[in-house]
């Protein structure tokens, strides 16, 4: 016991722990005990960096959601064609992203306060992430003339409606149906 309270706290390793337990059962049902077993360290060096496993699992959402948006970006094209591209794919991938799918079938009112109060984390690095998009846009003249900050976030709204909501309208269509036609949504939004 020793070795594992001696042993110095690796936050990936700890998030991929978390990452474990959460597919297995659950936000509700993981603990930080069972995250601290499974990441081979004690409990205490969990509790000095996260208080519970809800900042525990926010920040494994962080990481997986931005890893997420790096893995989807889009090298080629016009500045527009990247951001349409980068988000549509983007939107697939956390879709279809096995943390998101287990958070929206077992503990779905986690994700509320991102939905109806504030900001988390990574809605913030997004944000600037699109906004960075939309300026090289502008300077490419891809993207119609406006305020990049406001046309983040009403790319941002639009892409996590497409997110959160897509299961619930897949009845009438495919998935691919549902990318063709966001696709289509931000180049038609965006374009000058």
């Amino acid at each position: 016991m020793t070795a594992v309270r001696n042993k110095r706290l690796d936050e990936d390793q700890v998030l991929d722990a978390a990452r474990a337990c959460v597919l297995a059962v659950g936000v509700r049902r993981t603990t930080l005990t069972d995250v601290a077993r499974r990441a081979g360290v004690s409990r205490m060096s969990l509790y000095r960096r996260w208080p519970d496993v809800r900042s525990l699992v926010a920040d494994l959402m962080t990481r997986e959601w931005l890893a997420i948006a790096e893995a989807t970006r889009v090298d080629a094209g016009t500045a527009r064609q990247r951001v349409v591209g980068w988000l549509t794919a983007g939107t697939r991938a956390l879709r279809d992203h096995p943390l998101f799918r287990k958070i929206v079938d077992v503990d779905p009112e986690l994700l509320l306060p991102y939905v109806l109060d504030r900001r988390g984390t990574s809605q913030e690095a997004l944000l600037a992430m699109i906004e960075k998009a939309l300026r090289d846009g502008h300077a490419d003249g891809s993207v119609r003339a406006g305020d990049p900050g406001l046309q983040a976030r009403a790319v941002l709204l639009t892409a996590q409606s497409f997110v959160l909501s897509g299961r619930t309208v897949t009845d009438a269509c495919t998935e691919d149906a549902l990318d063709t036609e966001l696709r289509a949504l931000l180049d038609r939004y965006l374009a000058p």
